[in-house]
């Protein structure tokens, strides 16, 4: 697990409600990874907008960002542009098996619920939407 080294972002992980933020890792994780696999990805820029922490290929240019954030009815989520199709894409590519925000998020109430191969791919389209 790659460290937490901007306070401000750690702040908003530690705020999350326990069960929220067992899933935001998972997936802050899961973003790590993919980029490492992607050499174009470049490295990660890990800040905060609108208060979630939030991953941009700041140096590359390479994709579009992807936040995380604790949902109003419990668990987390994780959230692309509403401007691109990252979600739809997904939510066609997997249909039926997450809980879908219209074009803008995918939910997880667990971390149980996070199927890594499957939110992998998604992901990789966020990181290289722009290639």
């Amino acid at each position: 697990m790659k460290p937490i080294t901007d306070p401000k972002v750690q702040a908003a992980y530690d705020a999350f409600p326990a069960d929220a933020r067992a899933s935001a890792i998972i997936l802050r994780d899961l973003i790590f990874q993919v980029a490492k696999d992607i050499p174009k990805v470049g490295t990660l820029t890990e800040t905060l907008k609108w208060g979630q922490p939030s991953y941009l290929t700041a140096t590359s240019k390479s994709g579009t960002t992807l936040r995380i954030g604790a949902t109003k009815t419990g668990g987390c989520a994780i959230y692309a542009h509403c401007a691109t199709n990252v979600i739809s894409t997904y939510a066609d590519t997997f249909p039926d098996l997450d809980q879908i925000e219209g074009n803008r998020a995918v939910h997880f109430k667990h971390s149980q619920d996070i199927v890594p191969d499957r939110i992998k791919l998604l992901i990789r389209h966020a990181l290289t939407y722009h290639l």
